[in-house]
Protein backbone atom coordinates (compact mmCIF):
# COMPACT_ATOMS: atom_id res chain seq x y z
CA UNK A 1 0.00 0.00 0.00
CA UNK A 2 1.76 3.73 -1.20
CA UNK A 3 -1.07 5.33 1.17
CA UNK A 4 -2.26 7.46 -1.72
CA UNK A 5 -5.75 7.64 -2.60
CA UNK A 6 -6.69 5.36 -6.06
CA UNK A 7 -8.27 7.14 -9.11
CA UNK A 8 -10.98 6.23 -11.24
CA UNK A 9 -10.48 6.75 -14.95
CA UNK A 10 -13.48 6.33 -17.11
CA UNK A 11 -13.20 5.67 -20.66
CA UNK A 12 -15.76 6.74 -22.39
CA UNK A 13 -17.81 4.45 -25.32
CA UNK A 14 -17.30 5.12 -28.64
CA UNK A 15 -20.81 6.41 -30.33
CA UNK A 16 -20.85 4.85 -33.19
CA UNK A 17 -20.79 1.45 -31.61
CA UNK A 18 -23.24 2.21 -29.29
CA UNK A 19 -25.74 3.37 -31.66
CA UNK A 20 -24.94 0.23 -33.99
CA UNK A 21 -25.95 -2.19 -31.03
CA UNK A 22 -29.88 -1.85 -31.96
CA UNK A 23 -28.31 -3.61 -34.99
CA UNK A 24 -29.19 -7.21 -34.34
CA UNK A 25 -27.94 -9.96 -36.76
CA UNK A 26 -30.94 -12.06 -37.74
CA UNK A 27 -31.68 -15.57 -36.39
CA UNK A 28 -31.09 -18.52 -38.82
CA UNK A 29 -34.26 -20.41 -38.08
CA UNK A 30 -34.27 -23.90 -39.07
CA UNK A 31 -38.10 -26.29 -38.74
CA UNK A 32 -38.07 -29.96 -38.15
CA UNK A 33 -40.92 -31.84 -39.54
CA UNK A 34 -42.40 -35.74 -39.37
CA UNK A 35 -44.78 -37.68 -40.13
CA UNK A 36 -44.65 -41.54 -39.06
CA UNK A 37 -46.78 -43.77 -42.10
CA UNK A 38 -47.08 -43.06 -45.56
CA UNK A 39 -50.62 -42.82 -45.63
CA UNK A 40 -52.17 -40.25 -47.93
CA UNK A 41 -53.61 -38.07 -44.73
CA UNK A 42 -50.01 -38.18 -43.16
CA UNK A 43 -48.41 -37.11 -46.28
CA UNK A 44 -51.20 -33.85 -46.62
CA UNK A 45 -50.43 -32.75 -42.93
CA UNK A 46 -46.28 -33.45 -43.92
CA UNK A 47 -46.65 -31.01 -47.13
CA UNK A 48 -48.54 -28.90 -44.31
CA UNK A 49 -46.27 -28.20 -42.04
CA UNK A 50 -43.85 -27.25 -44.35
CA UNK A 51 -45.90 -24.95 -46.17
CA UNK A 52 -46.48 -23.36 -42.17
CA UNK A 53 -43.05 -23.28 -41.04
CA UNK A 54 -42.07 -21.52 -44.24
CA UNK A 55 -44.38 -19.09 -43.92
CA UNK A 56 -43.66 -18.46 -40.32
CA UNK A 57 -40.06 -18.16 -40.75
CA UNK A 58 -39.92 -15.96 -43.72
CA UNK A 59 -42.51 -13.20 -42.61
CA UNK A 60 -40.67 -13.19 -39.06
CA UNK A 61 -37.97 -9.89 -40.31
CA UNK A 62 -35.97 -10.82 -36.96
CA UNK A 63 -35.63 -14.66 -38.92
CA UNK A 64 -33.66 -16.28 -41.68
CA UNK A 65 -34.63 -19.26 -43.32
CA UNK A 66 -32.14 -22.07 -42.38
CA UNK A 67 -33.97 -24.99 -44.08
CA UNK A 68 -36.99 -26.85 -43.46
CA UNK A 69 -35.65 -30.57 -42.57
CA UNK A 70 -38.67 -33.13 -43.14
CA UNK A 71 -38.44 -37.17 -42.84
CA UNK A 72 -41.59 -38.62 -43.94
CA UNK A 73 -43.06 -41.89 -43.27
CA UNK A 74 -39.89 -42.85 -40.54
CA UNK A 75 -39.79 -44.08 -36.97
CA UNK A 76 -39.52 -41.26 -34.21
CA UNK A 77 -37.86 -43.74 -31.47
CA UNK A 78 -34.40 -43.90 -33.69
CA UNK A 79 -32.62 -40.70 -34.47
CA UNK A 80 -30.14 -42.57 -36.46
CA UNK A 81 -32.88 -43.90 -39.22
CA UNK A 82 -33.74 -39.98 -39.84
CA UNK A 83 -31.87 -38.60 -42.38
CA UNK A 84 -33.15 -35.06 -42.72
CA UNK A 85 -33.00 -35.20 -38.55
CA UNK A 86 -28.95 -35.98 -38.82
CA UNK A 87 -28.47 -33.58 -41.61
CA UNK A 88 -30.14 -30.55 -39.37
CA UNK A 89 -28.08 -31.94 -36.50
CA UNK A 90 -24.95 -31.60 -38.53
CA UNK A 91 -25.53 -28.33 -39.72
CA UNK A 92 -26.01 -27.13 -35.70
CA UNK A 93 -22.58 -28.44 -35.42
CA UNK A 94 -21.75 -26.04 -37.87
CA UNK A 95 -22.77 -23.18 -36.59
CA UNK A 96 -25.08 -22.83 -39.75
CA UNK A 97 -28.40 -22.72 -37.20
CA UNK A 98 -29.37 -20.73 -34.13
CA UNK A 99 -32.69 -21.82 -33.84
CA UNK A 100 -35.10 -24.89 -34.38
CA UNK A 101 -38.72 -24.85 -34.59
CA UNK A 102 -40.89 -27.95 -33.78
CA UNK A 103 -44.62 -28.62 -33.70
CA UNK A 104 -44.46 -31.08 -30.60
CA UNK A 105 -41.71 -33.05 -28.29
CA UNK A 106 -43.44 -36.22 -29.77
CA UNK A 107 -42.26 -35.31 -33.40
CA UNK A 108 -38.34 -34.66 -32.40
CA UNK A 109 -38.18 -38.15 -30.78
CA UNK A 110 -40.58 -40.37 -28.83
CA UNK A 111 -37.06 -41.78 -27.37
CA UNK A 112 -36.77 -39.81 -24.17
CA UNK A 113 -32.58 -40.68 -23.79
CA UNK A 114 -32.04 -39.45 -27.95
CA UNK A 115 -34.35 -36.13 -26.57
CA UNK A 116 -32.39 -35.40 -24.04
CA UNK A 117 -28.96 -36.11 -25.61
CA UNK A 118 -29.55 -34.03 -28.84
CA UNK A 119 -31.40 -30.66 -26.58
CA UNK A 120 -28.18 -30.79 -24.67
CA UNK A 121 -25.96 -31.05 -27.19
CA UNK A 122 -27.72 -28.05 -29.22
CA UNK A 123 -27.86 -26.19 -25.65
CA UNK A 124 -24.12 -26.48 -25.11
CA UNK A 125 -23.58 -24.69 -28.53
CA UNK A 126 -26.14 -22.03 -27.82
CA UNK A 127 -28.84 -23.45 -30.22
CA UNK A 128 -32.57 -23.46 -28.87
CA UNK A 129 -35.20 -25.14 -29.68
CA UNK A 130 -39.09 -24.22 -29.54
CA UNK A 131 -41.42 -27.06 -28.73
CA UNK A 132 -45.20 -25.08 -30.17
CA UNK A 133 -47.23 -27.34 -28.79
CA UNK A 134 -45.52 -27.44 -25.85
CA UNK A 135 -44.71 -23.53 -25.45
CA UNK A 136 -41.18 -24.59 -24.36
CA UNK A 137 -37.60 -23.23 -25.00
CA UNK A 138 -34.80 -25.27 -24.42
CA UNK A 139 -32.43 -22.19 -23.49
CA UNK A 140 -34.99 -21.97 -20.63
CA UNK A 141 -34.04 -23.43 -16.83
CA UNK A 142 -36.98 -25.20 -16.16
CA UNK A 143 -37.57 -26.90 -19.49
CA UNK A 144 -35.16 -29.54 -19.16
CA UNK A 145 -38.17 -30.97 -16.20
CA UNK A 146 -40.71 -30.36 -18.64
CA UNK A 147 -39.20 -31.91 -21.69
CA UNK A 148 -37.96 -35.00 -19.90
CA UNK A 149 -41.61 -35.41 -19.21
CA UNK A 150 -43.03 -34.87 -22.13
CA UNK A 151 -40.74 -36.69 -23.87
CA UNK A 152 -41.25 -39.76 -21.45
CA UNK A 153 -45.24 -39.17 -22.65
CA UNK A 154 -44.24 -39.74 -26.16
CA UNK A 155 -41.98 -42.80 -25.42
CA UNK A 156 -45.15 -44.24 -22.91
CA UNK A 157 -47.03 -43.29 -26.20
CA UNK A 158 -45.00 -45.45 -29.08
CA UNK A 159 -44.95 -48.23 -26.53
CA UNK A 160 -48.32 -48.37 -26.14
CA UNK A 161 -48.92 -48.44 -29.83
CA UNK A 162 -46.20 -51.05 -30.33
CA UNK A 163 -47.75 -52.94 -27.85
CA UNK A 164 -51.71 -52.88 -29.52
CA UNK A 165 -49.91 -53.25 -32.74
CA UNK A 166 -47.75 -56.78 -31.20
CA UNK A 167 -50.95 -58.04 -30.02
CA UNK A 168 -53.07 -57.28 -33.49
CA UNK A 169 -50.30 -59.40 -35.30
CA UNK A 170 -49.91 -62.20 -32.75
CA UNK A 171 -54.03 -62.73 -32.48
CA UNK A 172 -53.79 -63.07 -36.23
CA UNK A 173 -51.68 -65.63 -35.88
CA UNK A 174 -53.57 -67.40 -33.36
CA UNK A 175 -56.02 -67.31 -36.15
CA UNK A 176 -53.88 -69.09 -38.50
CA UNK A 177 -53.89 -66.00 -40.59
CA UNK A 178 -50.31 -65.88 -42.60
CA UNK A 179 -48.25 -63.33 -44.61
CA UNK A 180 -46.09 -64.67 -46.74
CA UNK A 181 -43.89 -62.61 -48.94
CA UNK A 182 -44.22 -65.31 -51.87
CA UNK A 183 -42.88 -63.04 -54.40
CA UNK A 184 -39.69 -63.35 -52.79
CA UNK A 185 -39.46 -67.06 -51.58
CA UNK A 186 -37.18 -69.18 -54.54
CA UNK A 187 -39.66 -71.50 -56.16
CA UNK A 188 -43.08 -69.76 -56.08
CA UNK A 189 -44.62 -67.20 -57.85
CA UNK A 190 -47.90 -64.73 -57.51
CA UNK A 191 -50.67 -65.80 -60.00
CA UNK A 192 -53.00 -63.31 -61.22
CA UNK A 193 -55.34 -63.70 -58.39
CA UNK A 194 -52.57 -62.88 -56.25
CA UNK A 195 -52.25 -65.99 -54.91
CA UNK A 196 -49.11 -68.38 -54.34
CA UNK A 197 -48.50 -70.94 -57.28
CA UNK A 198 -45.42 -73.22 -57.85
CA UNK A 199 -42.69 -72.22 -60.21
CA UNK A 200 -42.02 -75.45 -62.10
CA UNK A 201 -38.50 -74.96 -63.25
CA UNK A 202 -37.24 -73.94 -59.59
CA UNK A 203 -39.35 -76.39 -58.13
CA UNK A 204 -37.10 -79.11 -59.69
CA UNK A 205 -33.82 -77.43 -58.01
CA UNK A 206 -35.01 -77.62 -55.07
CA UNK A 207 -36.10 -80.96 -54.90
CA UNK A 208 -32.54 -81.44 -56.38
CA UNK A 209 -30.86 -79.53 -53.33
CA UNK A 210 -32.47 -81.69 -51.02
CA UNK A 211 -31.70 -85.06 -52.75
CA UNK A 212 -28.35 -83.61 -52.64
CA UNK A 213 -28.28 -82.75 -49.29
CA UNK A 214 -29.81 -86.03 -48.00
CA UNK A 215 -27.59 -87.89 -50.58
CA UNK A 216 -24.83 -86.62 -48.01
CA UNK A 217 -23.45 -83.51 -50.02
CA UNK A 218 -22.60 -80.41 -47.92
CA UNK A 219 -23.89 -77.22 -48.85
CA UNK A 220 -21.01 -76.18 -50.13
CA UNK A 221 -20.64 -78.68 -52.40
CA UNK A 222 -24.20 -78.14 -53.56
CA UNK A 223 -23.32 -74.50 -54.53
CA UNK A 224 -20.64 -75.77 -56.32
CA UNK A 225 -22.82 -78.02 -58.02
CA UNK A 226 -25.67 -75.19 -59.09
CA UNK A 227 -23.08 -72.64 -60.19
CA UNK A 228 -21.67 -74.96 -62.72
CA UNK A 229 -24.79 -76.08 -64.09
CA UNK A 230 -25.78 -72.57 -64.37
CA UNK A 231 -28.65 -72.36 -62.31
CA UNK A 232 -30.08 -69.28 -61.55
CA UNK A 233 -30.71 -67.58 -58.13
CA UNK A 234 -34.27 -65.97 -57.15
CA UNK A 235 -33.11 -62.83 -58.49
CA UNK A 236 -31.24 -64.34 -61.65
CA UNK A 237 -27.92 -64.27 -60.35
CA UNK A 238 -24.98 -67.05 -61.49
CA UNK A 239 -23.54 -66.58 -58.03
CA UNK A 240 -25.68 -68.77 -55.05
CA UNK A 241 -24.89 -68.29 -51.45
CA UNK A 242 -24.87 -70.83 -48.97
CA UNK A 243 -26.91 -68.93 -46.62
CA UNK A 244 -29.49 -68.92 -49.14
CA UNK A 245 -29.08 -73.27 -49.77
CA UNK A 246 -29.14 -73.19 -46.21
CA UNK A 247 -32.54 -71.08 -46.07
CA UNK A 248 -34.18 -73.42 -48.75
CA UNK A 249 -33.23 -75.97 -46.56
CA UNK A 250 -34.61 -75.19 -43.07
CA UNK A 251 -37.79 -73.39 -44.37
CA UNK A 252 -40.85 -74.74 -43.22
CA UNK A 253 -43.03 -73.34 -46.07
CA UNK A 254 -41.50 -75.73 -49.01
CA UNK A 255 -43.77 -78.59 -47.23
CA UNK A 256 -46.68 -76.26 -47.26
CA UNK A 257 -46.60 -74.94 -44.04
CA UNK A 258 -45.74 -71.43 -42.25
CA UNK A 259 -44.32 -70.95 -38.93
CA UNK A 260 -44.77 -67.74 -37.35
CA UNK A 261 -43.39 -65.79 -34.61
CA UNK A 262 -39.54 -67.54 -35.15
CA UNK A 263 -38.12 -63.96 -34.31
CA UNK A 264 -39.31 -61.30 -31.87
CA UNK A 265 -38.88 -57.39 -31.29
CA UNK A 266 -36.64 -56.91 -28.19
CA UNK A 267 -38.91 -53.36 -27.37
CA UNK A 268 -39.39 -50.69 -29.77
CA UNK A 269 -37.18 -48.72 -28.79
CA UNK A 270 -33.91 -50.44 -30.06
CA UNK A 271 -35.79 -52.36 -32.47
CA UNK A 272 -33.62 -55.71 -32.23
CA UNK A 273 -34.64 -58.73 -33.57
CA UNK A 274 -33.84 -61.62 -30.94
CA UNK A 275 -34.72 -65.57 -32.44
CA UNK A 276 -37.39 -66.78 -30.48
CA UNK A 277 -35.86 -69.99 -28.66
CA UNK A 278 -38.91 -70.19 -26.20
CA UNK A 279 -39.81 -66.84 -24.62
CA UNK A 280 -42.72 -66.68 -27.10
CA UNK A 281 -45.02 -69.21 -28.38
CA UNK A 282 -44.99 -69.89 -32.06
CA UNK A 283 -47.61 -71.01 -34.79
CA UNK A 284 -47.83 -73.77 -37.04
CA UNK A 285 -50.17 -73.05 -40.06
CA UNK A 286 -50.00 -76.28 -41.87
CA UNK A 287 -51.06 -77.17 -45.20
CA UNK A 288 -51.22 -73.43 -45.93
CA UNK A 289 -50.23 -73.70 -49.53
CA UNK A 290 -49.24 -76.11 -52.08
CA UNK A 291 -45.72 -77.75 -50.69
CA UNK A 292 -42.92 -78.02 -53.35
CA UNK A 293 -41.51 -81.32 -50.89
CA UNK A 294 -43.69 -83.22 -48.60
CA UNK A 295 -43.50 -83.10 -45.21
CA UNK A 296 -41.39 -86.03 -44.56
CA UNK A 297 -38.38 -84.48 -46.81
CA UNK A 298 -38.47 -81.50 -44.57
CA UNK A 299 -38.23 -83.71 -41.64
CA UNK A 300 -35.63 -85.76 -43.34
CA UNK A 301 -33.43 -82.44 -43.74
CA UNK A 302 -34.03 -81.17 -40.04
CA UNK A 303 -33.27 -84.66 -38.67
CA UNK A 304 -30.04 -85.13 -40.70
CA UNK A 305 -29.17 -80.84 -40.18
CA UNK A 306 -29.08 -82.17 -36.52
CA UNK A 307 -27.09 -85.35 -37.15
CA UNK A 308 -24.66 -83.61 -39.11
CA UNK A 309 -24.26 -80.98 -35.94
CA UNK A 310 -24.23 -83.50 -33.41
CA UNK A 311 -20.49 -83.48 -31.41
CA UNK A 312 -19.57 -80.09 -33.21
CA UNK A 313 -17.00 -77.83 -32.05
CA UNK A 314 -14.81 -74.75 -32.31
CA UNK A 315 -11.78 -77.28 -33.21
CA UNK A 316 -10.82 -80.64 -33.69
CA UNK A 317 -8.93 -80.99 -30.20
CA UNK A 318 -11.75 -79.94 -28.53
CA UNK A 319 -14.04 -82.37 -30.17
CA UNK A 320 -15.22 -85.01 -28.03
CA UNK A 321 -16.14 -86.55 -31.55
CA UNK A 322 -12.79 -85.75 -33.16
CA UNK A 323 -14.00 -83.73 -35.89
CA UNK A 324 -14.55 -80.16 -36.26
CA UNK A 325 -17.46 -79.68 -38.66
CA UNK A 326 -19.25 -82.24 -41.17
CA UNK A 327 -17.07 -83.37 -43.71
CA UNK A 328 -19.55 -84.83 -46.85
CA UNK A 329 -16.34 -85.98 -49.22
CA UNK A 330 -15.36 -89.02 -47.24
CA UNK A 331 -18.40 -90.90 -46.17
CA UNK A 332 -15.57 -92.70 -43.66
CA UNK A 333 -14.99 -89.54 -42.22
CA UNK A 334 -17.82 -89.57 -39.81
CA UNK A 335 -18.92 -92.88 -39.46
CA UNK A 336 -15.43 -94.70 -38.94
CA UNK A 337 -15.25 -95.19 -35.19
CA UNK A 338 -12.17 -96.39 -32.61
CA UNK A 339 -13.24 -99.72 -30.75
CA UNK A 340 -10.97 -98.64 -28.17
CA UNK A 341 -11.35 -95.42 -27.25
CA UNK A 342 -14.91 -94.45 -29.28
CA UNK A 343 -13.30 -91.26 -31.34
CA UNK A 344 -13.33 -90.94 -35.07
CA UNK A 345 -11.25 -92.09 -37.10
CA UNK A 346 -9.63 -89.57 -39.28
CA UNK A 347 -8.15 -89.67 -43.14
CA UNK A 348 -4.33 -88.97 -43.59
CA UNK A 349 -2.27 -89.20 -46.66
CA UNK A 350 1.42 -90.83 -46.31
CA UNK A 351 4.29 -90.97 -48.40
CA UNK A 352 6.86 -93.85 -48.37
CA UNK A 353 9.42 -94.32 -51.04
CA UNK A 354 8.19 -91.79 -53.09
CA UNK A 355 4.44 -93.26 -53.55
CA UNK A 356 1.42 -91.58 -51.48
CA UNK A 357 -1.22 -93.84 -49.92
CA UNK A 358 -4.12 -92.82 -47.78
CA UNK A 359 -4.87 -94.68 -44.25
CA UNK A 360 -7.28 -93.72 -41.59
CA UNK A 361 -6.21 -93.22 -38.07
CA UNK A 362 -8.23 -92.70 -34.69
CA UNK A 363 -8.17 -89.36 -34.32
CA UNK A 364 -7.27 -89.00 -30.61
CA UNK A 365 -3.84 -91.23 -31.99
CA UNK A 366 -3.63 -88.49 -34.46
CA UNK A 367 -3.54 -85.57 -31.60
CA UNK A 368 -2.22 -86.79 -28.26
CA UNK A 369 -0.05 -90.15 -29.48
CA UNK A 370 -0.86 -92.75 -27.35
CA UNK A 371 -2.22 -91.03 -24.47
CA UNK A 372 -5.79 -91.63 -24.21
CA UNK A 373 -5.92 -94.65 -26.83
CA UNK A 374 -3.07 -97.13 -26.65
CA UNK A 375 -3.49 -99.82 -29.61
CA UNK A 376 -5.95 -98.13 -32.07
CA UNK A 377 -4.75 -99.39 -35.43
CA UNK A 378 -3.93 -97.72 -38.75
CA UNK A 379 -5.71 -98.98 -41.48
CA UNK A 380 -5.16 -98.33 -45.38
CA UNK A 381 -8.03 -97.28 -47.38
CA UNK A 382 -7.82 -100.14 -50.17
CA UNK A 383 -8.61 -103.10 -47.97
CA UNK A 384 -10.90 -101.10 -45.25
CA UNK A 385 -13.29 -100.05 -48.20
CA UNK A 386 -12.76 -103.73 -49.88
CA UNK A 387 -13.51 -105.39 -46.72
CA UNK A 388 -17.11 -103.01 -46.31
CA UNK A 389 -17.99 -103.59 -49.63
CA UNK A 390 -17.69 -107.27 -49.23
CA UNK A 391 -19.84 -106.80 -45.91
CA UNK A 392 -22.60 -104.82 -47.82
CA UNK A 393 -22.61 -107.34 -50.97
CA UNK A 394 -22.74 -109.99 -48.15
CA UNK A 395 -26.17 -108.36 -47.50
CA UNK A 396 -27.62 -108.27 -50.77
CA UNK A 397 -27.02 -111.79 -51.52
CA UNK A 398 -29.06 -112.50 -48.59
CA UNK A 399 -31.97 -109.93 -49.50
CA UNK A 400 -35.04 -111.60 -47.83
CA UNK A 401 -33.36 -112.33 -44.68
CA UNK A 402 -32.16 -109.03 -44.14
CA UNK A 403 -35.60 -107.21 -45.13
CA UNK A 404 -37.46 -109.30 -42.68
CA UNK A 405 -34.83 -107.79 -40.18
CA UNK A 406 -35.05 -104.26 -41.34
CA UNK A 407 -38.87 -104.78 -40.86
CA UNK A 408 -38.65 -105.77 -37.66
CA UNK A 409 -36.54 -102.80 -36.67
CA UNK A 410 -38.84 -100.38 -38.41
CA UNK A 411 -41.47 -101.78 -36.54
CA UNK A 412 -40.31 -101.55 -33.08
CA UNK A 413 -39.25 -98.16 -33.53
CA UNK A 414 -42.44 -96.96 -34.53
CA UNK A 415 -44.64 -99.18 -32.78
CA UNK A 416 -46.07 -97.18 -29.17
CA UNK A 417 -44.43 -98.60 -26.19
CA UNK A 418 -46.73 -101.01 -24.70
CA UNK A 419 -49.76 -99.04 -23.01
CA UNK A 420 -49.13 -96.04 -24.67
CA UNK A 421 -51.88 -94.41 -26.11
CA UNK A 422 -52.27 -93.89 -30.37
CA UNK A 423 -53.11 -90.45 -31.19
CA UNK A 424 -56.61 -92.13 -32.72
CA UNK A 425 -57.07 -92.91 -28.79
CA UNK A 426 -56.60 -89.70 -27.54
CA UNK A 427 -58.73 -88.01 -30.52
CA UNK A 428 -61.44 -90.73 -28.76
CA UNK A 429 -60.85 -89.83 -25.54
CA UNK A 430 -61.40 -86.09 -25.94
CA UNK A 431 -64.11 -86.82 -27.84
CA UNK A 432 -65.64 -88.67 -24.97
CA UNK A 433 -64.70 -86.13 -22.50
CA UNK A 434 -66.37 -83.49 -24.55
CA UNK A 435 -69.10 -85.14 -23.98
CA UNK A 436 -69.08 -85.97 -20.67
CA UNK A 437 -68.67 -82.07 -20.28
CA UNK A 438 -71.94 -81.28 -22.38
CA UNK A 439 -73.58 -83.28 -20.55
CA UNK A 440 -73.06 -81.67 -17.30
CA UNK A 441 -72.87 -78.51 -18.30
CA UNK A 442 -76.58 -79.48 -19.73
CA UNK A 443 -77.03 -80.57 -16.33
CA UNK A 444 -75.94 -77.09 -14.37
CA UNK A 445 -77.91 -74.95 -16.99
CA UNK A 446 -80.70 -73.82 -13.47
CA UNK A 447 -77.72 -72.97 -11.09
CA UNK A 448 -76.43 -75.88 -10.57
CA UNK A 449 -72.50 -75.19 -11.51
CA UNK A 450 -70.64 -75.37 -8.38
CA UNK A 451 -72.53 -78.76 -7.56
CA UNK A 452 -70.01 -80.21 -10.76
CA UNK A 453 -67.39 -77.60 -9.79
CA UNK A 454 -64.94 -80.68 -9.24
CA UNK A 455 -65.76 -82.61 -12.44
CA UNK A 456 -65.54 -79.80 -14.58
CA UNK A 457 -62.30 -79.31 -13.44
CA UNK A 458 -60.88 -83.02 -13.51
CA UNK A 459 -62.56 -82.87 -17.27
CA UNK A 460 -60.21 -80.00 -18.22
CA UNK A 461 -57.19 -81.02 -16.56
CA UNK A 462 -57.53 -84.26 -18.24
CA UNK A 463 -58.32 -83.06 -21.20
CA UNK A 464 -54.96 -80.48 -21.16
CA UNK A 465 -53.06 -84.05 -20.35
CA UNK A 466 -54.40 -85.37 -23.31
CA UNK A 467 -53.65 -82.75 -25.94
CA UNK A 468 -50.30 -82.12 -24.21
CA UNK A 469 -49.23 -86.17 -25.10
CA UNK A 470 -50.83 -85.98 -28.28
CA UNK A 471 -48.68 -83.05 -29.14
CA UNK A 472 -45.38 -85.04 -28.09
CA UNK A 473 -46.73 -88.32 -29.98
CA UNK A 474 -46.97 -85.93 -33.41
CA UNK A 475 -43.29 -84.79 -32.49
CA UNK A 476 -42.12 -88.06 -32.15
CA UNK A 477 -43.97 -89.33 -35.67
CA UNK A 478 -42.59 -86.40 -37.40
CA UNK A 479 -38.88 -88.16 -36.22
CA UNK A 480 -39.94 -91.46 -36.44
CA UNK A 481 -40.71 -90.74 -40.35
CA UNK A 482 -37.71 -88.92 -40.78
CA UNK A 483 -35.55 -92.39 -39.51
CA UNK A 484 -37.82 -94.73 -41.29
CA UNK A 485 -37.80 -92.66 -44.66
CA UNK A 486 -34.08 -92.97 -44.16
CA UNK A 487 -34.16 -96.78 -44.10
CA UNK A 488 -36.37 -97.01 -46.93
CA UNK A 489 -33.91 -95.64 -48.97
CA UNK A 490 -31.24 -97.66 -48.26
CA UNK A 491 -33.31 -100.92 -48.59
CA UNK A 492 -34.46 -99.53 -51.81
CA UNK A 493 -30.47 -99.06 -53.12
CA UNK A 494 -30.00 -103.26 -51.37
CA UNK A 495 -33.47 -104.39 -53.49
CA UNK A 496 -32.73 -103.04 -57.06
CA UNK A 497 -29.03 -103.44 -56.66
CA UNK A 498 -28.65 -106.47 -59.29
CA UNK A 499 -24.80 -106.47 -59.02
CA UNK A 500 -21.69 -106.20 -56.40
CA UNK A 501 -21.86 -102.82 -55.97
CA UNK A 502 -18.66 -100.55 -56.39
CA UNK A 503 -17.57 -97.77 -54.14
CA UNK A 504 -19.89 -94.73 -54.06
CA UNK A 505 -19.79 -91.92 -51.17
CA UNK A 506 -23.07 -91.32 -51.27
CA UNK A 507 -24.24 -95.00 -51.71
CA UNK A 508 -21.98 -96.04 -48.39
CA UNK A 509 -23.64 -92.73 -46.45
CA UNK A 510 -27.21 -94.49 -47.33
CA UNK A 511 -26.38 -98.23 -46.30
CA UNK A 512 -23.99 -97.79 -43.23
CA UNK A 513 -24.40 -95.93 -40.21
CA UNK A 514 -20.85 -97.16 -38.45
CA UNK A 515 -18.05 -98.84 -39.15
CA UNK A 516 -16.40 -100.36 -35.76
CA UNK A 517 -12.71 -101.11 -35.89
CA UNK A 518 -12.13 -104.26 -33.32
CA UNK A 519 -8.62 -104.85 -34.86
CA UNK A 520 -5.95 -104.68 -36.83
CA UNK A 521 -7.62 -107.13 -38.96
CA UNK A 522 -11.19 -106.76 -37.92
CA UNK A 523 -13.97 -104.72 -38.39
CA UNK A 524 -17.75 -104.49 -37.62
CA UNK A 525 -20.26 -103.03 -40.33
CA UNK A 526 -23.39 -101.59 -38.69
CA UNK A 527 -26.19 -100.80 -41.40
CA UNK A 528 -28.75 -98.51 -41.41
CA UNK A 529 -32.08 -100.58 -39.91
CA UNK A 530 -29.71 -102.05 -36.91
CA UNK A 531 -27.78 -105.06 -39.48
CA UNK A 532 -24.65 -105.83 -38.05
CA UNK A 533 -22.05 -107.86 -40.21
CA UNK A 534 -18.49 -108.75 -38.82
CA UNK A 535 -15.82 -108.40 -41.96
CA UNK A 536 -12.16 -109.44 -41.68
CA UNK A 537 -9.68 -106.55 -43.70
CA UNK A 538 -8.01 -108.66 -46.50
CA UNK A 539 -3.99 -107.22 -47.52
CA UNK A 540 -3.64 -105.10 -49.84
CA UNK A 541 -2.92 -106.15 -53.68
Amino acid sequence: MTGTTPRVIVIPPKPELARSKAVQRQLRVAAYCRVSTDDEEQLTSYEAQQTYYTDKIMTNPQWTMAGIFADEGITGTSAQKRPEFQRMIRKCRQKKIDLVLVKSISRFARNTVDCLNYIRALRTLGIAVIFEKENINTLETDSEMLITMMGAFAQAESESMSANIVWGKRQAMREGKTNVQFQHLYGYELDEDGKPRIVPEQATVVKHIYDSFLAGRSIRMIKKELESQGVLTAKGGTVWSEAAIRNILKNEKYCGDVLMQKTYTQDCISKKQLRNMGQLPMYLVQDNHEGIITRDRFNQAKAEFARRNAGRAPSQKLAPTGRSCYSAKYALTERLVCGECGTLYRRCVWVKRGQKFAVWRCASRVDYGSEYCHDSPTLREGPLQAAILAAINTAMSQQEALMGQIEDAMRMELIPFPGAMSISDIDQRLDELDKEFQGLFADSKDGGFMKHAEEFKRISADMTALKEQRARLLEQQNSDSAASQRIANAMEILKTGDAAIQWEESTIRQLVDTVKVLSANRIRIYLHGGIEIEQTIGEEQ
